[in-house]
């Protein structure tokens, strides 16, 4: 027999999300690739979430980016708004760490 309170269940997805985005410790670099170009890159993403987030990254950015090795790898430097984006995303604000400049 099926849940009478369908709302429940969707609650508590909403309430495990969340927890499970307060959990978790970002960090977010610049650093140049093949020929010189500019990546910013996000890590400590969970793993059953990347796709997603970086889906969602790339949109707010209108930027083009990839899912490899764990990292998220968008396409240009966007660390000056990067922590902005990630909170509205559901992310803690003291669980991101942004290193300015360039990391080589």
């Amino acid at each position: 027999m099926g849940n009478i309170f369908p709302k429940d269940d969707l609650m508590r997805e909403i309430i495990s999300d969340a927890i499970e985005k307060e959990d978790v410790r970002l960090r977010a670099y610049a650093t140049k690739k093949r020929f010189k170009k500019l990546v910013t890159v996000i890590e400590g993403l969970d793993k059953g979430k990347l796709s997603q987030t970086a889906k969602e990254l790339k949109t707010k950015f209108a930027c083009g980016g990839t899912v490899k090795d764990g990292l998220v790898v968008l396409q240009g430097n966007h660390i000056a708004k990067i922590k902005q984006v990630l909170i509205s995303l559901g992310y803690d604000a003291n669980s991101i760490t942004v290193v300015p400049g360039f990391v080589r």
